[in-house]
């Protein structure tokens, strides 16, 4: 053992150990530049926010110059009510409109709270035949005219499908009877409502004659106006994506001898869903700018008739809350859309064929 430590060269050891060194520290520093030039994997969830972040900014700059261009604009429309109202004045006035609605509510409470007072001391005294019930028949505020509003327009668009979707099934199934509507759909689908609406409003008056009716004579003329007009997307739409249905997959239920009502249900309805949904969401936006006309003429309480009659009222306020009522119908027009949206692309996803 002393003789092999003896014939170690002390230089060729310290050589040795530089070299190893040298390489170590060569492997070190590859390894920190790979490490250094590698991306770190990016966070998918922070992705996300920033992309969403990313999509408000255009959005934000139109609306804010819009708003911009408002208020400078505004003022310098001289109307019979005065100066046309700005982004503030209407804002203002929107605020106003939620105060009223706040002190209906508790004027409605009080109303209710006061006549339970009376009953229970009628009952008290021995005289149950004084107990009364009334309905608070106070004037209905803004908000009660958008849900009025909300209302209709959900049954002249139920009403609208129930009678599209089937026709257009049928009409994409038989090209004979596609061909025999054909005209009357292209006919039809232009007609203004304010045309509508007479025909409507005399059928239905000579259909409702009791005093006290289940539905409001004025609210089944503007849906059925509503109806009338919104109903021609769903149908076109409906045979559209019905005649695109893949001629195998009806070959298949030919094959598997299926009833026509299991191959409704199985094969074409699975199919065309998309399509009918997409008739849908246009035939909802339809029904809802008619919706607006519709309560005008017909006076059915609802947007439409908040607007009209605040322009009959011709006052110093009314102008700025007509205002609002169109920025209010916008943004529950853009919500509806948004739904329908998000009803097309979950039925696409998860159809089965």
């Amino acid at each position: 053992m002393a003789t092999l430590f003896a014939d170690t060269d002390p230089g060729e050891t310290s050589s040795g150990e530089a070299t190893v060194a040298s390489v170590s520290a060569k492997v070190a520093a590859q390894d920190a530049e790979i490490a250094f030039a590698s991306p770190q994997q990016p966070n998918p969830h922070l992705a996300k926010v920033v992309g969403f972040a990313k999509g408000l900014v255009a959005p934000t700059i139109g609306i804010l110059a819009f708003l911009m261009m408002w208020a400078v604009l505004a003022p310098q429309v001289d109307t019979s009510l005065g100066a046309l109202p700005g982004p503030v004045e209407v804002a203002e006035q929107g605020a106003g409109l939620f105060d009223e609605w706040s002190a209906a509510k508790d004027a409605e409470a009080q109303f209710y709270a006061d006549q339970d007072a009376r009953n229970q001391a009628a009952i008290a005294a021995g005289n149950p035949a004084g107990v009364r019930e009334f309905e608070y028949a106070g004037p209905p505020t803004f908000l009660d005219q958008i849900v009025t509003s909300l209302e209709t327009v959900a049954l002249g668009f139920v009403l609208a499908t129930l009678v599209a979707v089937p026709i257009g099934l049928a009409a994409g199934l038989s090209p004979t009877f596609n061909a025999a509507i054909n005209p009357l759909i292209q006919i039809m689908k232009p007609v203004s409502p304010l045309a509508w609406l007479p025909i409507v409003t005399m059928v239905i008056s000579a259909m409702i004659t009791n005093a006290d009716p289940l539905l409001p004579k004025a609210f089944v003329i503007s849906a059925l106006v509503v109806m009338l007009c919104s109903l021609w997307p769903t149908l076109i739409n409906t045979a559209v994506g019905t005649a695109s249905i893949d001629k195998d997959l009806l070959n298949v239920g030919r094959v598997l001898k299926l009833g026509w009502f299991a191959k409704l249900t199985r094969l074409v309805l699975p199919a065309s869903l998309p399509y009918i949904f997409t008739g849908m969401r246009l035939s909802l936006g339809v029904g809802w700018m008619v919706l607006i006309a519709a309560e005008m003429l017909a006076q059915n309480p609802g947007l439409g008739k908040f607007v009209w009659d605040e322009f009959q009222n011709g006052s110093s306020q009314s102008l700025a809350r007509i205002m609002f009522a169109v920025v209010v119908i916008g943004f529950i027009g853009f919500a509806l859309d948004r739904v329908m949206m998000a009803l097309q692309a979950m039925v696409s996803k998860n159809r089965t064929v």
